[in-house]
């Protein structure tokens, strides 16, 4: 009988098994279906546009110099980027661009292409493997000589606008203007704008050769042409990345020093009033249940946006966290170096100070480094909402959805600047917990 017994329980225990390693896959794989079908992946799939994605990722590593015609006045510019502070002067263009006679406009592409700017409005366009575009604008209506179905998916009409993307370039018509767009590898204008001195000049003419600007020394000039750059004002991006780190380190800093004095009241042995406890968790539970966007939101609505605002929101969302984390290391405190200090008539302030804080400091050093490394990264979001930082400059360059290249500027220099925040928090978190 105790044989069959112990068969019997062993064959329970195998069967369990057996369900459980055929049903667990069995759930996750209805899962996936149930996920497959409730997102409408296929019809993401379909509605992807694929060529908004090519351009899109051209922009972040490529500029764009524009050739805009305006259908009204007929006047032509030639500016990188589209903007004015990137606008070649009067009289003045890339030797690509070849005015000609009548009012139209030669523009050269690679492979010995050629767009031609027809004058008054439209273009022309000899596309290799497809044949001639021509297209111009007839009262409110923009006519070509394109079929009305079939066309490639590089090739965007409507009776309002009409767009053709092939070969490292772009023209666009619509009724206010006709614009191509020619794309060229880098970051243009990075350094110098186009009204500055030293704008085409190698490093080695700006630092072994003679005076280019007659009234600054080639240093102290580049340096200020540099630093006051229009376009991509690295002075206020530098602003930028000091206000992130400022809303992250009074945030989290302010957290810590007002969870920690709360954190003996949430702790059952500095409180013994049950209810005082129980008050003290729930006052962490609150702070840290709201998200640290949604603050930022109620808390802009309150005292306005700003650097300042951010980093209140971090300080209550990481209260919150903090008076957890700082409560169950005091409630893990070794009560014999307690003891020890009472023993020789220390107050209850001197006991804590020199028998719990030693204890938990170590744990409190690399829970709030590692807080302050991770709000690095949050304030970027924060300040998005709250207008202070680089999260607001990424959100602005995102909006204009033109100069992808300064997003990506942007995206490198928050992941520099979290880099450095983890190598340092690191650095000072071996140094101050082998010291402690």
């Amino acid at each position: 009988m105790a044989d069959a017994a112990l068969y019997a329980s062993a064959e329970r225990v195998f069967r369990r098994k057996r369900i459980l390693a055929f049903g667990l896959p069995a759930v996750i794989l209805l899962y996936l279906a149930y996920v497959f079908f409730a997102f409408d992946l296929p019809g993401l799939a379909e509605r992807a546009r694929w060529d908004n994605a090519r351009t899109l990722l051209a922009d972040t590593w490529s500029y764009k110099t524009h050739v805009t015609r305006d259908n009204r006045s007929g006047g032509v510019a030639v500016a990188i980027e589209g903007e004015r502070k990137g606008e070649y002067p009067e009289g003045t263009a890339p030797d690509w661009v070849h005015p000609q006679e009548g009012g139209a406009v030669r523009v050269a592409l690679k492979g010995g292409q050629e767009v031609l700017l027809l004058p008054g409005n439209g273009f022309r366009w000899d596309v290799p493997g497809f044949g001639l575009i021509e297209a111009r604008l007839e009262g409110r209506d923009i006519v070509s000589n394109l079929p009305e179905k079939g066309l490639p998916e590089w090739i965007s009409a409507s009776s309002s606008r009409l767009q053709v993307t092939a070969d490292g370039a772009r023209v666009s018509l619509t009724r206010a203007k006709t614009e191509l767009f020619r794309y060229f590898p880098g970051w243009e204008l990075f350094f110098f704008t186009l009204d500055s001195p030293y704008h085409g000049h190698g490093l080695g003419e700006i630092l072994f050769g003679a005076r280019i600007d007659p009234a600054r020394g080639n240093l102290a000039g580049t340096w200020q042409d540099f630093w006051g750059n229009a376009m991509w004002r690295h002075a206020d991006v530098a602003w930028a990345l000091f206000e992130t780190l400022l809303m992250a380190f009074l945030g989290t800093m302010g957290a810590a020093l007002v969870a920690l004095p709360l954190a003996f009241l949430s702790a059952k042995n500095f409180a013994p009033l049950m209810a005082l406890r129980f008050a003290a968790r729930r006052v962490f539970d609150f702070l840290r249940g709201v998200d640290g966007l949604i603050w930022t939101i109620v808390l802009s609505r309150a005292f306005g946006p700003g650097p300042m605002t951010g980093a209140l929101a971090i300080l209550l969302t990481d209260t919150g966290s903090f008076g957890k984390l700082f409560s169950e290391a005091l409630e893990n405190v070794d009560g014999k170096q307690i003891e020890g200090i009472a023993s020789t008539g220390a107050r209850p302030i001197q006991r804590y100070r020199f028998g719990v804080i030693p204890q938990v400091v170590p744990v409190l050093v690399s829970q709030v480094l590692y807080f302050l490394e991770s709000n690095t990264r949050s304030a970027t979001i924060i300040g998005a909402i709250t207008g202070g930082g680089i999260g607001l400059l990424l959100t602005q360059a995102m909006i204009t959805q033109k100069d992808w290249e300064e997003v990506t500027y942007y995206i490198i220099l928050v992941i520099l600047m979290v880099m450095a925040m983890d190598s340092v928090s690191g650095w000072l978190r071996r140094k101050l917990i082998k010291g402690l």
